[in-house]
């Protein structure tokens, strides 16, 4: 991700978000060492994992293929001159929390041969971590006063999203995926569903404010 970094030019979307991920990368590997989670092993297996889906829509979109519904959004409108950055900077973390996290529990859990559910402790410790790098993102990246009606109208689009409730859907997906491990059918059905209505919360989130 450090390597990636560099490459995107200012004012992309994906870019804004990219940056603000590596800071949260770089919390939770400054936390494996620190004692901050029950199991370290596993929470860093997650970190690969979580990261992982991130970079697959990353990849895709440089390859010309289109990224899953949840992430097309942000990389479809990832240069639209009146998005403001925090909009793009909470689109990814809508896609990433919503959508990528749960699965990326599960994947883990598999990898492991653990119970996802062991994981609730340490998941909310990460979001913990989500919740503190998304306040700073909003102190950093708000409009400064004398832009109050920029501020108004994206206070207003921000409105639709809540980290809290965000993490809290997330761990929802989770509990309710595992209770349907011997249904795949509806798993499948339910990611799917899961997959389209976070991008249409994104999408929301996109709303341009300014030309």
């Amino acid at each position: 991700m450090r390597a990636l970094a560099p490459g995107f030019p200012a004012g992309d979307g994906v870019g804004v978000f990219h940056r603000m991920y590596l800071t949260v990368t770089e919390l939770v590997h400054d936390r494996l060492a620190a004692a901050y989670f029950a199991d370290p092993d596993a929470m860093a297996a997650l970190d690969v994992v979580f990261a992982g889906r991130y970079l697959a829509a990353v990849d895709a979109d440089a390859a010309g293929r289109p990224t899953r519904p949840c992430w097309r959004p942000l990389f479809e409108l990832r240069r639209h001159p009146g998005i403001h950055p925090l909009q793009f900077a909470l689109a990814g973390m809508n896609a990433h929390i919503e959508h990528d996290l749960p699965l990326a529990v599960l994947d883990t859990a598999r990898l492991l041969g653990r119970d996802p559910l062991s994981f609730e402790a340490d998941y909310h410790r990460i979001n913990d971590l989500l919740a503190q790098v998304e306040a700073q993102v909003r102190e950093e990246l708000l409009p400064e006063p004398e832009s109050a009606k920029a501020a108004e109208a994206l206070l207003h689009v921000l409105d639709v999203w809540s980290i809290d409730r965000a993490r809290g859907a997330a761990w929802a997906t989770v509990q309710v995926l595992h209770g349907l491990r011997d249904a795949p059918l509806a798993a499948a059905a339910l990611v799917s569903a899961l997959d389209d209505s976070v991008g249409m919360v994104s999408r929301a989130l996109l709303t341009p404010i300014g030309s």
